[in-house]
């Protein structure tokens, strides 16, 4: 569905002040609240254009290129980040079942809730890895090494002897529980309790394993290959199914993957969007130019129009963040800064004197 003119949303002119953008949000706000029986999704919608149109560098580029100006982190029916107040990646978990080879299947806002502990159920384990902005946005294999609780290599975590075979609990006759019964006021009350000897099971190694002594675990290093989706975002979290740590007779728990990804000297990152900054003199500004523009693909050739203001957006198109549901990239947003001489020698002077004189004493740029 095709989005709304953020203006629009708000009820205001292109030309609000920022306090009438204020007011009129906080106009609607109230009355779309979902908590006061309002409708989510314009709240959400109201929400994405106040994020926007408060922004005054965020503004200009909708001003300037509309939607595709300002990413789909701030704004997009297809893109799973999206979320109150235009959430960004923060918190957000891929639920990768297969060493991160499979599809996505689960997306969690708020800081990355995690899943209860399970009776039978390995520990859960957290590691964080640190990645290139280059690789965030392309994509890339990691390595993760653990030294976590795994299945014994012995006797295959049933904590028996390779040979022998379980018997029946002692303690418990096989149902896994026993009972105690506490005298009160009110009267005798039973509580039934995992049985201590035989954790549940129900049964008992007739010898114990010679190597993980009756534990079915072992503590030792592993090597896990990551597939990371291009298009990641800092603070994202990949959670692997059943590669955390073993337990005897039970399942393994899951694996949280934190990704950090580092800042970039060149590029800063807005969604799908890549801003960077290009400095050019106010000869080539007046005149126009083409000039070279370095991105994550390499090397582009751009085209400054003369006349072109300090502070000047230009969009390179399909030169962004991948989308992670694939298909499209976002834009390269390139910000022109015109560099004003602090020097001039005196035949520049004269020139520029001249200049101003033939243009009735205004501005080079006006």
């Amino acid at each position: 569905m095709a989005k709304r003119d953020y203006y629009e949303v708000l009820g205001v002119n292109k030309n609000a002040s920022p306090d009438e953008i204020k007011k009129a949000y906080r106009k609607l706000a109230v009355q779309y609240h979902p908590d006061r029986g309002g409708d989510e999704e314009k709240f959400k919608e109201i929400n994405e254009a106040h994020e926007i149109l408060k922004d005054d560098s965020k503004r200009k580029r909708y001003d300037q290129f509309g939607h595709a100006g300002v990413g789909s982190s701030a704004a997009s029916d297809d893109n799973p980040f999206n979320g109150f107040g235009g959430a960004g990646a923060q918190g957000v978990n891929f639920d990768f079942g297969d060493l991160g080879l499979g599809d996505i299947f689960e997306s969690f806002f708020g800081g990355g809730s995690r899943p209860r502990q399970q009776k039978n159920r390995g520990r859960d384990v957290e590691t964080a890895i640190d990645i290139s902005f280059e690789k965030a946005v392309f994509g890339t294999q990691v390595e993760v090494t653990l030294n976590i609780e795994d299945t014994c290599e012995h006797c295959k975590g049933t904590r028996t002897e390779p040979g022998f075979e379980l018997r029946t609990c002692d303690t418990c006759k096989g149902s896994g529980q026993v009972v105690s019964v506490t005298r009160t006021i009110f009267g005798n009350i039973q509580q039934a309790s995992v049985c201590p000897t035989c954790g549940g099971t129900g049964k008992i190694p007739e010898k114990i394993c010679s190597v993980c002594h009756g534990k079915g675990t072992q503590r030792r290093a592993q090597q896990i290959e990551l597939k990371i989706p291009a298009g990641i975002d800092d603070g994202a979290t990949i959670r692997l199914r059943e590669h955390g740590e073993a337990i005897a007779n039970g399942s393994k728990g899951d694996l949280y993957v934190h990704v950090r990804v580092k800042p970039d000297k060149k590029f800063t990152r807005e969604g799908d969007l890549i801003l960077s900054e290009e400095h050019i003199d106010m000869v080539d500004a007046s005149l126009g130019t083409t000039i070279e523009v370095e991105t994550v693909d390499g090397p582009v050739n751009m085209k400054i129009p003369g006349g072109t203001q300090s502070g000047t957006d230009f969009k390179l198109s399909n030169h962004g963040v991948p989308h992670l549901r694939g298909g499209s990239r976002g834009s390269h947003i390139v910000t022109i800064l015109v560099d004003t001489p602090n020097k001039l020698s005196k035949k520049q002077k004269e020139l520029l004197e001249e200049f101003k004189e033939d243009h009735g004493k205004r501005s080079i740029f006006g």
